[in-house]
């Protein structure tokens, strides 16, 4: 069983080196305990911008609330996965005891976790699965749902706008696991649609610049039939936005997943149909749980068992423009008004009642 969670946005801004690396005590906190040792954070990459801005800060916000003396390693491989091998090798030989896990390649991080098992390190794998040596525990979101999630939003509002034509389908990383659960769950939602698959691509490191070149292509090969594409998050469905627009044809409704800031903005604005509102704050709040829970010798609470792992999911929300106002500026929204509603955007906003 799916556990919900708070709904909470990554529009997000870029920030820091392109590999990053932290070594420092975690913020005290009120619920501060008296344990001390170093985890590790590692992140995949830099095209999806949520992991600088929210995944790591929050991470290490809440560690220093649950131990005021441990202390994070934070580093982010740049889509590099050997990178991210040199980089968990690094933390254990500092010291880390748990390894929080974005692999940039599902399959191959099996070996960073063979070798942390090996000298006694726990893994949490999070976001990401872990598909060929299980870890110790695994937080993440529904990744399946967030594919159905968009594709029948998209789908949906093609049947009651009356579009005519086929559709594209974008999906992520080829080499992560999280990309082919999405992938399935968008078929779940297209398959039977009534509405022809034209063609579909798995995009290299999730790389914006390669959805586009590919999507280009394929506006060249189905000229006035795509009514429609389902992009497996916002980076893609940016670069999905921008081939149209280079094109010079009409954009059809396109999808995301992420609410990164510039997402936001072009559902505001209309360019993107929909994206999908993710609680990472929950998320990696119960990531430091699970890891301060395995430093005190304890077993974090599952939810469910995925790819052999003890699993927490948690249930993300599509945002379009008629949930928005809602869902990024409410209560449990990261974002202000002032964030999105840059000039270009004011009067989008301004119909939308955000101001």
């Amino acid at each position: 069983m799916r556990r919900p969670a708070r709904l909470a946005l990554t529009g997000i801004l870029a920030m820091g080196a392109l590999v990053s690396c932290a070594e420092e005590p975690g913020t005290t906190g009120s619920g501060g305990g008296s344990s001390v040792g170093k985890v590790a954070f590692l992140m995949p990459d830099l095209a999806s911008t949520r992991y600088e801005q929210y995944d790591a800060p929050l991470f290490k916000k809440r560690m220093g609330a649950l131990c005021q003396e441990c202390k994070v390693i934070y580093q982010n491989a740049d889509s590099d996965a050997s990178l991210q091998q040199q980089q968990a090798n690094s933390a254990m030989a500092q010291g880390a005891k748990v390894i929080v896990l974005d692999p940039v390649d599902s399959d191959s991080a099996s070996t960073i976790v063979q070798m942390a098992h090996s000298q006694g390190v726990k893994v949490i794998a999070y976001d990401r699965p872990v598909t060929k040596k299980p870890a110790d525990f695994y937080v993440s979101f529904d990744n399946e749902a967030i594919g159905e999630s968009i594709g029948r939003s998209l789908v949906g509002y093609l049947e009651k706008t009356g579009a005519k034509g086929g559709l594209l389908q974008v999906n992520g990383s080829p080499t992560d696991a999280a990309a082919g659960l999405i992938k399935k769950g968008i078929h779940k939602a297209v398959d039977d649609s009534g509405f022809d698959l034209l063609a579909e691509y798995d995009t290299p490191d999730w790389s914006p610049e390669k959805a586009q070149q590919w999507v280009s292509g394929q506006i060249a090969q189905y000229p006035g039939r795509i009514a429609g594409v389902v992009a497996a998050n916002d980076g893609t469905g940016g670069g999905t936005i921008a081939a149209f627009k280079g094109a010079e044809v009409k954009v059809p409704p396109v999808t995301g997943n992420d609410a990164e800031l510039a997402a936001v903005q072009r559902v505001v604005s209309g360019d993107q149909y929909n994206t999908i509102s993710k609680p990472i704050k929950t998320v990696a709040e119960a990531a430091a749980e699970a890891a301060h829970q395995l430093m005190e010798g304890e077993t974090p609470k599952a939810d469910s068992t995925l790819f052999d792992t003890p699993s927490q999911l948690f249930e993300p929300t599509v945002v379009t423009r008629e949930n928005l106002k809602e869902v990024v500026f409410g209560p449990d929204g990261v974002l202000k008004a002032e964030d999105v509603c840059t000039r270009v955007y004011a009067d989008d906003c301004r119909r939308l009642g955000i101001e």
